[in-house]
């Protein structure tokens, strides 16, 4: 097989396997196994969880990298390219480097004789990078769940569970009990994990004490206050004070530091302070100013992602547009309903990907919670020109409902 370039390498992963989600680890074990890839050689902090893991990762390998550490971080989906979802030291790999990897996945893929999705492909060789750069921390982030995903391979020196809400209820489960489930397939025997929200489901907790993992709860075992300019942490015998306001979501980067403070990792408060400063995530609440209209982009895309979304919005006495794209198979009726009172006029847009929704599927949904409709485009593109025409001096334009939404929306953007 002679692929030359990222972009066929890329085309064959999405068409090698019969399915694009293939919940299970034997394949992928067995394939890790032939590549020696069972272990990274270093530390590890896996996060999963429903919504929060971009902003924990994103804040995990900034205070690592203000650290001195040398640090992977894998994530996924991407938004432009691909490259972005393994970093070291916060820099996408090149190319030629995905290209190396696939070639030795491929053949340990090929001698074993076993097929492997474009997640649990891909993944394989985020770790075949991480283990080629003899790291000082890894950073994995959970695709889908936590105890049937690829990452879960990699035995986690911590933990982390951000929330638990609705979400992938066909391959989860539809209740918060049988999510925890798993989600909570990463935690390890006698190793620590932590959980960002107050209200852990049962289940959760009762595998936890089952594999005698110290479970470390916010408002339990860590908390923080926020004050007029500055925050404050303290949980597991260690106290920061006079932290820097982050420009990600209080909770999700007290949870990062949970994360660290547990980790084997030496960090000073100096090094904790710039990491929580500089940290920053693509699509999380992204800002532009496009024709002095305000645009902000998030990737939220079911209802727990947008009521936090709604929640961060400044109060505002202009008028807020909405460019709203989703994949037919999410909860985009319950994405919906949390922003009513918020949104003053909808643009809604087909999402041009297999799984993405039709507009005029969405429009009923809008209509049933007496929503204002700006109109229906046959693209995201077409719906962000419109929305901006529309738009005064002043206004605001929110972009959520997808991955797929923001990436379209930022290509548009480096149009104007």
């Amino acid at each position: 097989m002679s692929l030359n370039s990222l972009s066929q390498w890329l085309h064959h992963l999405e068409n090698q396997h019969y399915k694009a989600i293939d919940m299970g680890l034997a394949r992928v074990q067995a394939v890790a196994q032939a590549a020696d890839l069972l272990s990274l050689n270093c530390p590890v902090i896996t996060v999963g969880g429903t919504n929060g893991k971009g902003s924990t990762v994103a804040t995990l390998t900034a205070i690592c990298c203000a650290a001195g550490y040398k640090v992977g971080t894998y994530t996924s989906p991407h938004i432009i390219d691909f490259n972005e979802r393994i970093a070291i030291d916060n820099q996408p790999v090149t190319d030629e480097l995905l290209i190396n990897a696939f070639n030795a996945v491929e053949a340990a893929r090929a001698a074993s004789n076993i097929s492997l999705s474009y997640f649990e492909f891909t993944t394989l060789a985020a770790f075949w990078i991480f283990k080629q750069a003899k790291l000082d921390i890894a950073i994995l982030e959970v695709g889908l769940g936590g105890r049937l995903d690829a990452v879960n391979i990699i035995d986690a020196d911590v933990a982390v569970i951000t929330s638990i809400g609705i979400d992938h209820t066909d391959w989860l489960g539809d209740t918060r009990e049988a999510i925890s489930v798993e989600k909570a397939g990463i935690f390890r025997a006698h190793r620590p994990a932590i959980y960002g929200e107050t209200n852990p489901p049962q289940p959760l907790l009762d595998y936890a004490a089952q594999l005698q993992t110290s479970l470390y709860i916010k408002q339990q075992q860590f908390s923080f206050q926020v004050q007029a300019d500055c925050w404050s942490w303290q949980g597991m015998n260690h106290q920061y004070s006079q932290l820097p306001t982050p420009r990600l979501a209080y909770d999700n980067v007290a949870t990062a530091i949970a994360a660290v403070t547990l980790a084997p990792l030496t960090i000073s408060q100096q090094a904790l302070a710039n990491g929580v400063k500089n940290a920053q995530l693509a699509g999380r609440a992204e800002h532009f100013l496009h024709n002095h209209k305000q645009i902000i982009l998030d990737v939220a895309h079911n209802p727990h992602g947008a009521s936090f979304f709604m929640q961060q919005l400044p109060a505002s006495s202009q008028k807020t547009i909405a460019v709203f794209a989703m994949l037919a198979d999410k909860d985009i009726a319950g994405t919906i309903s949390q922003c009513v009172g918020k949104i003053d006029q909808w643009f809604v847009a087909n999402l041009d990907v297999p799984r993405g929704a039709l507009a005029k599927n969405i429009v009923p949904l809008l209509h049933v919670n007496g929503m204002y409709l700006g109109g229906i485009y046959c693209s995201v593109a077409a719906a962000m020109q419109a929305a901006c025409q529309s738009a005064q001096a002043g206004d605001r334009i929110l972009v959520f409902g997808s991955f797929y939404t923001v990436a379209a929306a930022k290509q548009w953007l480096q149009t104007q």
